[in-house]
This record gives C-alpha cells, structure tokens and sequence, in this order.
C-alpha cells in the first residue's frame, strides 16, 4: 500500500493512498489538472480510481470534486449529511447525484481489496469523518480538521503504518495575527483545528515501534509555518512521557503546494 500527500493545508487537500489493485483519494480540494499530475507522477490514471472519500464539505476538500467526478464517474463516498450539502454547492457545477454513497461513522465498508474504517471528529461541519484504511494488516489514517481529541479518537489511531495528521496553527501567531475574534474562538474552539503542541500530546498516544511514517497536514498559511510545526511537534514528543523520541521516527510537513515523497507500507 502506498501514502502520498499530493496537498495538503488550509487552501486545499488532496491526499492519494492505493494498493497495487484499488486507488482512492481522501478529499478533492484542489484542481483537477494538479490531481491528475499528482496522479500521473504516481503512474496512476485518473480512470482508474475506484473513489473519493470526502471528510466534509468545506471548499477546501471538495472544490475539485465536480470535474473529477463528472470526467471520471467517480464514486463519492461520504456521510450523507455532507453529501446533503455538496449537493447544493453550485461551484462544483452538475454532476450525477447516483455517484453519491451514503457512508456512517464507525461502520467498515470495501473499496476493492481496501477496507474503510470512517470515524467521526469534532468540527464545524454537517458530519465530519476521517478516515482509516486498511489493506491486510497494513492501514494507514488521514485526521484533520479537528477540533480536540479524546480516547475515542486515540483508539481509531492505533497501531498505523502511516498518518497525516493535522498540526494547522500555531496558538501564539493565531492570537496576535490579524483574523477577526470570531475566527480565531472558531479555529481555538472545540470544533476548529489542532493546534502543533495539540497534534504532537496526539501523537505520544499513538506512537509505536512499526509506525513508518508521520506526515503533518492542513497547515495555515497565516498562522503557521512549517519549520514550527516540524520542530514544535518533535518538542512535544521527545518531552512527553511516552519511551520515544522524535528522532525514532520519519516525520515531514505535507505541503499546499506540492506532492509529499511516496510513502510504502
């Protein structure tokens, strides 16, 4: 199986992960021209995807999905709550309703030879999941857009090969840079984003002697950068109270605007 971040942060996501039968995306949220040269750097047809898993609605997960799903008859798989609410984006332009497919949090479906497994998580939206997928006793997780985290959280985390896990802000640039109040008690709240100290006391929980590969995503473009997201987080995990340290482990910044190196558990 294989993890690539073809984008990841606050203008857009779009992360690929397939085995050598089954192809799928996790969000749509850039351009369907950079989705297919992410897909072609990969050796990948945009004609042979077999779906779209959708985390949740907003613009910044789904504002390619109208083209690549009306070129590809794609299936898009979601919580129909937020298939609801795609459905009435008119930026996304007509394409088939029939490609929608109804998904519930916590309950495991089959693309091809790849097992699904939704979890839901805190946020702003209709029906936000992520998403774990497993491949024989590989499996691998994309987690953003996360308000906090809890044990429930933690337990659909464990015992991965891979994961692109959100580290979106800094709390001290986000408190003094210039977002309106109401943004910054959105983003801060409870159903916002992880911050890096948040993402790295997520990781302690999770860590583990066969995990690959960490891959930090969903980065703000104003309020942080990713030199203090990568150094911020491995504070956080050398000073934590788990056996490891940062070292002991792969860790890189998925970037907005450019493909992340190919990742193969």
């Amino acid at each position: 199986m294989r993890m690539v971040s073809i984008a990841s942060g606050s203008s857009g996501n779009c992360i690929y992960i397939g085995s050598e039968k089954t192809h799928i995306l996790v969000d749509a949220g850039i351009s369907n021209k950079r989705i297919e040269k992410g897909l072609n750097e990969l050796g990948v047809k945009g004609s042979e995807l077999n779906g779209v898993l959708i985390t949740h609605e907003h613009s910044d997960h789904i504002k390619g999905l109208g083209v690549l799903a009306r070129k590809y008859g794609l299936p898009i798989y979601s919580a129909k709550e937020t298939l609801k609410e795609i459905s009435g984006v008119k930026s996304l332009g007509d394409f088939p309703k029939e490609l929608f497919c109804p998904i519930c949090p916590d309950v495991d479906f089959m693309i091809g030879d790849l097992e699904i497994k939704p979890f839901r998580i805190d946020h702003d939206a209709a029906n936000p999941v992520a998403y774990r997928i497993q491949h024989g006793r590989k499996s691998a997780a994309v987690a953003t857009d996360m308000g906090h985290y809890s044990q429930y959280i933690i337990d659909h985390l464990q015992g991965l090969d891979a994961v692109l896990l959100e580290s979106n802000h800094d709390v001290r640039m986000l408190e003094a840079g210039p977002y309106p109040y109401y943004l910054k008690r959105r983003i801060l709240g409870d159903h916002g984003h992880l911050s890096n100290e948040t993402a790295g006391r997520l990781l302690n929980c999770i860590l583990h002697d066969n995990l690959k590969h960490i891959f930090l995503g969903h980065l703000s473009k104003e309020n942080n950068y990713e030199e203090l997201a990568y150094e911020t987080v491995r504070f956080e995990i050398t000073q934590g109270d788990g056996p490891y340290t940062a070292a002991d482990f792969p860790i890189s910044v998925a970037r907005r605007d450019e493909m992340s190196g190919i990742v193969t558990i």
